[in-house]
């Protein structure tokens, strides 16, 4: 590789050296902006395909296309936001400028969960559509440049595993405290309890994402910030070169159907729990139950990563997901005790899932450098296009199950009986599906070379 195309650092040669730890204080602070992102992943997946079919009487078609359209605009900003990111960090030697841009992100939650009285059905899709799509311009934002840092970072193998292992930390801690907190706070199910818990919410979102902010100001002027040499292509050469990486390429297919299954399953929970268990009390329980693990399971994931690599590890998360998934098909006849072990099974399977994969972007980026074709604002644009439209497409496909079952939407105060059609299309698109999803995801990732040349 020629010097041109040789990545520099920015910072003292002591703090570049990519032997040394990176202060533990400085990842905590730089991963507490992931506790509002893991708020913004959680509540509207979790929440918003129920808030639109019990509480605003979407019909289950319109209101998976509600979540999924705006999707679209996803998978083509995030990838010219990396460009943007990539060229702000070589004219300013910082990718801030962007992460300052989306804090307001708080903001689009609160407006979203307010919709006002006299909506309902399409208009109320449309107005939920609509705030969906800002936040996710807003989180996009925010989210590319802050997990592009990472790749920033003149740091060796197993180190990028421990940054993301702090940032997958904090972000379990907004997963888990929105996904407990969330639906407690509109148990009751009216509009006011939806837009009271957003506005809550949306304190937390915005507070973390500055501390977030101010996190990534001290980890890359101690550490180093290596600036990418101008080259001739940019924009759309960029991302063709990022997909031509065969390896890159498998790892996102894998996480596009990962994220699709995992996201599917928070969609999923409050009907399980309302229709198949018949408890909705164990909606909060069910989904602690599955973000929880990851507060303890994190550091477990990278001691095995340390010893047969996150290729393998995360092989056989995605494996343990499989398996937990199928063990659900009982339902009803199956106690809730053991509902939320087996939950809690997938719990730290997901915890694998979500930290090896990560992981290994920074990796990607990393091996591209040795051939001279790295951006790694377009390595992160891809893949947080990729997380957002996963992150649609779980929910989607949920409703497309309960299309098909015969699911029938109610609007506040009211209820709906449903078929016994309905309840098995519940129960198969809760357990069946991400067990054949995950499948996919696993075929995928076997094909990722990346770990093939690892070294520290």
């Amino acid at each position: 590789m020629n010097s041109m195309a040789r990545p520099a650092a920015v910072g003292s040669p002591g703090e570049s050296d990519n032997s040394l730890r990176t202060r533990t204080t400085d990842l905590l602070v730089y991963a507490t902006g992931s506790i509002g992102m893991g708020v913004w992943i959680t509540v509207p997946g979790l929440l918003l395909l129920y808030f639109l079919t019990r509480t605003l009487g979407v019909s289950p078609l319109l209101a998976g296309l509600t979540l999924v359209l705006p999707k679209i605009v996803d998978v083509l900003i995030h990838p010219l936001f990396g460009y943007l990111s990539d060229r702000q960090a070589r004219r300013a030697g910082h990718r801030r400028g962007m992460l300052r841009a989306g804090l307001p992100l708080g903001l689009a939650m609160l407006a979203m969960f307010t919709v006002p009285q006299g909506f309902s059905g399409p208009s109320a899709a449309l107005w939920v559509g609509g705030w969906l799509v800002t936040g996710n311009l807003l989180f996009a934002a925010f989210q590319v440049p802050y997990l592009t840092t990472p790749s920033d970072l003149p740091v060796g193998y197993h180190e990028r595993t421990r940054v993301f292992m702090f940032r997958m930390l904090m972000l379990t801690v907004g997963l888990l405290g929105a996904g407990a907190a969330a639906p407690a706070l509109v148990h009751a199910g009216g509009r006011a309890d939806y837009a009271r818990m957003a506005l809550i919410l949306a304190v937390v979102m915005i507070a973390a994402g500055v501390i977030g902010l101010a996190g990534v100001r001290r980890l890359t002027e101690r550490r180093g910030f290596r600036v990418q040499a101008e080259v001739s292509h940019a924009g759309l050469g960029d991302l063709r070169n990022t997909l031509r990486d065969s390896s890159f390429r498998a790892l996102v297919l894998s996480y596009l159907l990962t994220g699709t299954t995992t996201h599917l399953f928070l969609a999923a929970v409050p009907f399980y729990t309302e229709y198949v268990v018949r408890d909705k009390d164990l909606t909060a329980i069910l989904v602690a139950g599955f973000l929880s693990p990851a507060l303890f399971a994190g550091p477990g994931w990278m001691w095995l990563s340390r010893r047969i690599g996150k290729q393998r590890g995360l092989l056989l998360a995605q494996g343990i997901f499989i398996a937990g998934s199928l063990a659900l098909l009982p339902g009803s006849a199956a106690t809730p005790a053991v509902s939320v072990a087996i939950v809690a099974v997938l719990g730290i399977a997901f915890a694998g899932l979500q930290l090896l994969a990560f992981a290994m972007v920074p990796d990607a980026v990393a091996a591209a450098e040795t051939r001279g074709s790295a951006r790694a604002g377009s390595y992160t644009g891809v893949w947080t296009a990729t997380d957002a439209f996963g992150s649609a497409l779980g929910p989607y496909a949920y409703s497309a199950v309960l299309t098909l079952g015969g699911f029938v939407s109610a609007t506040e105060g009211h209820a709906a009986a449903q078929s016994d059609t309905a309840r098995t299309a519940i129960l198969l698109g809760f357990t069946v599906l991400p067990t054949l999803l995950m499948v996919l995801a696993f075929l995928f990732q076997r094909r990722c070379a990346l770990d093939a040349g690892a070294t520290e």
